[in-house]
């Protein structure tokens, strides 16, 4: 079900007849703004099991009060946080359901440059919305500390708000990727896209459902990108690799014997191309296993083997708010005597607070005005509590609402 805000038809010549003054409202309301109050914000994401879970951007869902899934049948379910990364900037959700479909997982090691993939979201609110495009390139790193453990897939289909957790899909209709961050001088989409590996991805989910945190390896070393001029500095015929600028003292690195200076050409096997690469690789890499560094120093390779240490663990995100004030989630007051509603000899009780809770998620707003409850008129706060507590849980109710010019009808299930 849907709230629908009723707005002002200029073609309806009865439109507010019998109401309230349109005008005498808009001297009293019109200029003076809302107060303060939480926003819904939407994004997407997608079911990775028949038995409920769900895997999104953290960005979507962080300093949620309440987390409500929409599924593609228009069923709505509160979720629950099982945990939340922001180093990947992703988080792990779980809906009480079974038997639901769920998508089909790939690998994003395959992709290619080129490779045709499409994206699937809710731009602006404009759900299940399909856009396509080609892989740009693979491995990219973005600037910024929480961004850097993230191999990014660059692609040029279209992302906007709201796309943000939804799926990156090849032509085989596998998820590859999910949509996280654009690149944009403009605010909107200028053809960079990024989107976070699966394959990265379901390491992290793994550790979410087992500790509701991620655990990521750790080196202990400041590093930099070489270039050309630095890179005949120290013998090598190419800028590549991470120059070590820094070793952190009681740090794995210098425990194995890592020096400034020298330059990690590899790690475990896989060759560091650029400096970058060098953080996902380690945080990617079981903690207290023994890792192989090809390093160059003093014009030769060397081989040194470091026991990965652990990253500080990132704090698991808590648990969802308790609803506040009375059981619809909201708190009000009783109207001033000299608000234009008492002079025009009509009654309501104004809401204050908006907390979690039913009436939030049906669209109430601190600001509005409520007229009536259940076809009752609304005289104060008293005779509001008294009726709102003695009606029965389940029932769907109808509110009659001021917001602004205009009255409308707003329908709830009572907890």
């Amino acid at each position: 079900k849907a709230t629908r805000e009723i707005k002002k038809n200029p073609a309806n010549p009865n439109y507010g007849k019998g109401d309230i003054s349109e005008e005498l409202l808009r001297q009293f309301f019109g200029r003076q703004p809302y107060r303060s109050r939480p926003r819904p914000s939407a994004g997407s994401g997608f079911i990775i099991g028949s038995d409920g879970y769900i895997l999104t951007n953290n960005h979507v869902v962080e300093g949620a009060d309440e987390i409500i899934v929409a599924l593609s049948d228009r069923r709505e379910r509160v979720a629950e946080v099982i945990g939340q990364d922001p180093l990947s900037d992703l988080a792990l959700l779980k809906v009480e359901a079974t038997g639901l479909p769920s998508v089909n997982l790939g690998s994003s090691e395959d992709l290619r440059a080129g490779t045709w993939v499409i994206a699937i979201g809710s731009p602006f609110g404009f759900e299940h919305s399909v856009t396509a495009g080609i892989v740009s390139a693979t491995g990219r790193n973005l600037p910024g500390g929480e961004a850097r453990y993230v191999p990014f897939i660059q692609t040029d289909v279209a992302i906007n708000p709201g796309n943000s957790g939804g799926p990156l899909i090849d032509l085989n209709g596998k998820v590859v990727g999910i949509n996280s961050q654009i690149f944009t001088r403009s605010g909107g989409f200028m053809g960079l896209s990024f989107a976070i590996p699966i394959d990265v991805a379901m390491e992290v989910v793994e550790q979410l459902k087992n500790y509701g945190a991620v655990v990521r390896g750790w080196l202990g070393v400041g590093y930099q990108n070489l270039d050309m001029d630095l890179a005949e500095s120290f013998g090598l015929d190419r800028p590549s690799g991470a120059l070590v600028t820094d070793v952190i003292p009681e740090s794995p690195a210098e425990k194995a014997g890592v020096l400034a200076g020298d330059v990690i050409l590899s790690f475990d096997g896989r060759e560091v191309d650029l400096s970058s690469d060098l953080p996902h690789m380690v945080g990617r890499f079981k903690v207290g296993s023994l890792a192989q560094l090809e390093v160059f120093r003093d014009g030769k390779k060397k081989i040194i083997g470091v026991t990965i240490g652990e990253r500080d663990v990132p704090k698991r995100g808590g648990p969802i708010l308790s609803q506040k004030g009375n059981r619809l989630g909201i708190e009000v007051e009783d109207l001033e005597e000299e608000d234009v509603l008492n002079r025009l000899g009509l009654q309501g009780v104004l809401v204050s607070k908006v907390y979690p809770g039913v009436a939030q998620r049906k669209g109430i707003r601190a600001g509005d005005i409520i007229r009536e409850v259940a076809s009752k008129k609304i005289r104060n706060v008293s005779q509001f509590t008294q009726l709102i507590s003695s009606l029965p849980e389940g029932k769907i109710v109808r509110l009659l609402v001021l917001r602004g010019e205009a009255s409308q009808f707003i329908t709830l299930e009572l907890p």
